[in-house]
């Protein structure tokens, strides 16, 4: 058995610090564990006492009767160093230090929590400044929340990682009100050793989860939680994730409470959604979303169908899933007969969505047959039952119904509780009906249910920092980055580098045409914010250009520049941008977007980490506005897709072969030319390490 494994099914536990008080928060855990039925060893420590609850107290670590599985560690922090260096010593598997004041408070506090981890040695540790865990399967509670005086916890199959103790409470007291049941609640706390990756891991390959729910300020290892998805996505075990910093003040919080960097939050939702992690938008979807996943049903498209037994309550859920982007369409010829046959209402009346059964009343052979006919339609992926007043003096016909019929069919079933019925919702969710009292939240849940099919993960690529050599530290000249990125495949334009103005005006006349100048400097970054680019000029323009141009920037007292830059003029193609950053949280990352001068006015962009799949260049495109513009725009041809995306690829291996020493990189604008006629890297920067 691993440390984790035994922590969360431990055979025995030490409880150091335990009081005879049950009132106290450090004489919770021994109470907890005897109310739930903890069939295992519990060896309470103090030096006080010589028994606590019925059971022989141990002055030390060092006389307990073994080593235990797991222990909790209920000391404050002057003490608690010492206990945790006792208990690795007696070979405990892993510890539960609960007291905060370590790093997510100063300095002293980061020292103090290095020192915790240091005493640890090879133990696991699951802390500090955490509420612990709560194992509902098994009857485990190694906590000392004050949420587990909750009267009725029932056991389910939703496990829970969260990086807040608080919000880990407040989960298990609203899922017990809701008739939600839980597997597992582990709180990471302050991470000093185990961290959310860690538990998810575990929690994946525990037979009694089948959906993990996590709340997340932030991650230490990236990488570990994009191994743990991709598992999850083999094992078919959806993980939904309420993320918080997605405002500025948001980030600021998370990174004070836990010391983890919360990083940019667009970042993360690109990493959700390219490793299939569901986002929950809101923190009633955290439970709204993993209580109807638990039923294994998902909607083969986005079409759904609305029963209703209240007019107003059908047309406000239509609505909300209208905006969540679900289709709300009326019902086939086929099943609008049907509808019209058994409610015995014209075809024209029943032939809308949603299906209003109110004057019909709720006779059970009419629900049962219009929740039927609306699963057998071919163009529904799921129902949505709407539950009106009416339904409140026969709560168990409505729950019945909907019961028998979702277990006829492999759609999922819904239901949408108008009414303030707490009980219904309960009632409903209990047999297995995911019930909610919103429509934000149910319309929220349906957009979640959408079967979605990811590309498999590709493997990174082998770092080669020897194919930067020979180019200087810090920003590359345009020249020299373009250079860069036609040694790995994407096409640039032609263009010549000059010294001064008359190699500027020879570079012309070799180029013909109208040709495109800049200045060439390493130190200026956006060069037409400086009137060092000029358009359409002809190789007789050039040399009052150049002049001009050195004019501008020494009265801006701007650096002079290494020469000039001259380069064929591209014409007719839609302007892109291409870039590459290392997030400081979550590492290399790719952007497309719309490019050009106004890039960064319209954010019309689309982000995935590296290493990317062709696939995941090709849904870039998709995810993007600027994509109409590529398929054509009022009469425009279309653009070469297919040679962006190549683009996109070269410019990925770019990024992911380069090891650390590239820092940025951007293409703006990437021309993209009509379909045949490829692209063009019209500008470019990289920096390097």
């Amino acid at each position: 058995m691993s440390a984790i494994a035994a922590l969360l099914r431990p055979r025995s536990v030490a409880i150091i610090g335990a009081s005879a008080d049950p009132t106290k928060m450090t004489g919770r855990p021994i109470s907890y564990l005897q109310r739930h039925g903890f069939a295992g060893e519990i060896w309470p420590v103090n030096p006080r006492a010589e028994t606590i609850a019925g059971l022989p107290c141990f002055a030390d670590v060092a006389s307990l009767p073994g080593a235990p599985d797991a222990a909790i560690v209920l000391l404050a922090p002057e003490r608690a160093e010492a206990a945790v260096r006792d208990l690795a010593r007696r070979g405990c598997q892993a510890a539960i230090v609960l007291a905060s004041g370590y790093g997510e408070t100063n300095a002293e506090g980061a020292r103090r929590q290095e020192a915790l981890k240091q005493a640890a040695g090879t133990m696991r540790l699951l802390g500090p400044n955490t509420i612990g865990l709560v194992n509902l399967t098994d009857g485990i509670m190694l906590s000392a929340t004050g949420a587990l005086e909750v009267g009725e916890l029932p056991a389910g199959r939703i496990s829970v990682v969260s990086q807040s103790g608080g919000i880990l409470g407040s989960l298990l007291s609203r899922a017990a009100d809701r008739g939600i049941g839980f597997a597992k609640l582990v709180s990471t706390g302050n991470e000093a050793d185990l961290d959310s990756s860690d538990l998810i891991a575990e929690l994946l390959e525990d037979p009694a989860t089948d959906v993990i729910a996590v709340y997340m300020e932030g991650l230490r290892r990236p990488e570990a939680f994009r191994s743990a998805a991709r598992r999850a996505a083999e094992l078919g075990k959806p993980i939904v994730v309420y993320k918080v910093g997605r405002s500025e003040s948001g980030a600021r919080a998370a990174t004070s409470h836990t010391g983890a960097m919360a990083g940019a939050d667009r970042v993360y939702d690109a990493m959700f959604r390219q490793y299939g992690v569901i986002r929950a938008e809101g923190f009633t979807d955290l439970l709204d979303i993993p209580a109807a996943l638990v039923a294994g049903r998902r909607m083969a498209g986005r079409r759904v169908a609305i029963l209703t037994s209240t007019g107003g309550a059908g047309t406000l859920l239509a609505d909300n899933c209208g905006l969540a982007g679900i289709e709300v369409a009326p019902p086939d010829a086929v099943t609008a007969q049907r509808l019209a046959t058994l409610l015995d209402e014209d075809q024209a009346t029943v032939g809308r969505n949603p299906v209003d059964v109110t004057l019909a009343g709720l006779r059970p052979d009419l629900f049962r047959g219009a929740i039927t006919a609306l699963l057998d339609s071919p163009g529904y992926d799921a129902v949505v039952v709407v539950i009106g007043s009416s339904a409140l003096a026969v709560p168990d016909l409505v729950a019945g119904a909907i019961v028998e019929c979702q277990a006829q069919s492999e759609k999922p079933v819904l239901a949408y509780v108008s009414p303030h019925a707490p009980h219904l919702v309960r009632l409903l969710n209990r047999q297995g009906i995911a019930a909610f009292a919103t429509p934000e939240s149910c319309a929220s849940v349906v957009r979640a249910l959408q079967r979605r099919a990811f590309p498999p993960m590709p493997g990174a690529q082998a770092a080669d920092p020897s194919l930067l050599a020979g180019l200087p530290a810090g920003n590359l000249n345009e020249a020299e980055s373009k250079a860069l990125f036609a040694r790995f495949g994407v096409p640039v334009t032609r263009e010549h580098v000059a010294a001064d103005a008359t190699g500027a005006a020879a570079a012309a006349r070799a180029l013909g045409g109208e040709v495109v100048l800049k200045i060439l400097s390493r130190a200026i970054a956006h060069k037409s914010e400086l009137g060092g680019v000029r358009l359409g000029l002809t190789a007789d323009q050039v040399p009052a250009a150049c002049a001009e141009m050195l004019a501008r920037l020494r009265a801006a007292g701007a650096p002079e520049p290494e020469g000039f830059l001259v380069q064929e003029r591209v014409r007719g193609g839609v302007e892109m941008i291409l870039g590459f950053h290392r997030d400081p949280q979550l590492g290399p990352v790719l952007l497309l977007g719309a490019g050009g001068v106004a890039a960064e006015l319209f954010q019309d962009t689309a982000l995935r980490l590296l290493p990317i799949a062709r696939a995941d260049a090709e849904a870039m495109l998709e995810e993007l506005k600027a994509v109409r513009l590529l398929r054509g725009w009022r009469g425009a041809p279309a653009a070469d897709r297919t040679a962006l995306v190549d683009a996109i690829m070269a410019f990925a291996a770019l990024a992911a072969t380069s090891g650390d020493r590239l820092l940025e990189a951007e293409i703006n604008p990437l021309f993209v030319l009509p379909k045949g006629q490829g692209v063009r890297a019209a500008d470019g920067l990289a920096v390097l390490r």
